[in-house]
């Protein structure tokens, strides 16, 4: 792929600077409060207020579901918001960027009402991540089984993104946790996206035989669409302190390296990949994403507090939606856009109605 030339500028109106902190470090300057109006935005409608850190959106029909940081998954349907804490056999461990995380309801959720969970836990003295199989009965969520355990987890870096892919394969996102060196290591799961059938087993086509490994040399990914064509894309946080910033929105090939942290940004090394884009010295920490009707992806950012629409034609990113503080997710509903806020996380300035979930008009 080639090599692009940063294109966020001054236009895009973002407020954070360059050569920051973390854009999730704890000790960078903290971002405006969340107004609940939009300024120079599309007007929306308040689907649900006061949620509890809320991180991936999920949808049955008109039913929206949306896991919460803490252990929870709230039920929105018809006006009606329900709260349900789901049981797990190895408790949430919450904190940091960890906790529960990624959300996927299973292809045939309206009968069978399974669905995919990630999130952290703790086992001895080591923080972990795992994937399991839950289902809803009754209102209430209860764990069938665990299909994936012993992802390297830690404060930070814990990616947790679900996805069934084109081929009705699980995909899941993974951080280095931390420890960058993992993100090269073909025999760890952390720094990688991951894939399985939807029992848990390792596909017979993956690249690595016997390994659950899809693609590797991420840093945190945190979002995973496809477009009509197949084209999947994945948006990873960029390294921190200085230099900082070089977000990235990637396309995913199978097997392929995507070079943390031997490289960053336009950087080019042989066997590796370079970003379709890079955000340069600026740090917007883009975490869901998705792929509206005319095939241009969303993406929901948490440092740069803004929606932004990216043009994989002319490799433009776009401000879409801001002045509702950080955004942790997106989807394209019935031809609507909804948004999560993430104001409560810790990292934000949480106003009176946060966190809320935004339908777009």
């Amino acid at each position: 792929m080639n090599a692009l030339k940063p294109l966020l500028a001054a236009a895009l109106l973002l407020s954070t600077g360059t050569a920051c902190l973390s854009r999730d470090d704890p000790a960078a300057a903290p971002p405006a409060a969340s107004t609940g109006k939009p300024s120079a935005s599309p007007k929306y409608e308040v689907i649900a207020t006061k949620l509890r850190t809320p991180w991936s959106l999920q949808f049955d029909g008109d039913t929206l579901y949306v896991s919460e940081r803490e252990g929870t998954i709230v039920r929105i349907s018809g006006g009606s918001v329900q709260r349900a804490e789901v049981k797990l056999k190895k408790p949430v461990k919450k904190g940091g960027e960890g906790g529960f995380l990624g959300l996927q309801l299973a292809p045939d959720f309206a009968q069978s009402r399974l669905a995919y969970a990630y999130h952290t836990y703790q086992e001895g003295n080591r923080t972990l991540n795992r994937v399991v199989l839950l289902q809803e009965k009754n209102g209430s969520w209860e764990e069938q089984k665990a299909l994936l355990e012993g992802i390297p987890g830690g404060i930070n870096h814990n990616g947790g993104r679900l996805a069934i892919g084109p081929d009705r394969l699980l995909y899941i996102t993974t951080g280095d946790s931390g420890e960058e060196k993992l993100a090269q290591d073909p025999k760890s799961l952390g720094g990688k996206i991951l894939r399985m059938t939807l029992d848990g087993r390792v596909p017979e086509d993956n690249p690595f035989i016997g390994s659950y490994v899809y693609s590797y040399g991420h840093r945190n990914p945190q979002g995973l669409a496809w477009d009509k064509r197949g084209t999947m894309y994945s948006s990873e946080h960029g390294p921190s302190g200085s230099p900082g910033g070089h977000d990235e929105i990637n396309v995913i090939e199978k097997g392929r390296n995507y070079g943390w942290p031997d490289i960053i940004g336009d950087a080019k090394k042989d066997g590796m990949v370079s970003p379709v884009y890079q955000t340069g010295d600026t740090a917007i920490a883009p975490s869901g994403v998705a792929v509206d009707a005319e095939g241009k992806l969303l993406v929901a950012t948490l440092r740069g507090e803004k929606l932004f629409r990216f043009d994989p034609a002319s490799r433009k990113l776009t401000p879409v939606l801001e002045g509702e503080g950080r955004l942790r997710d997106v989807q394209v509903h019935n031809g609507s856009i909804y948004v999560l806020t993430n104001n409560t996380d810790g990292r934000g300035r949480p106003g009176e109605e946060d966190d809320r979930l935004l339908r777009l008009k």
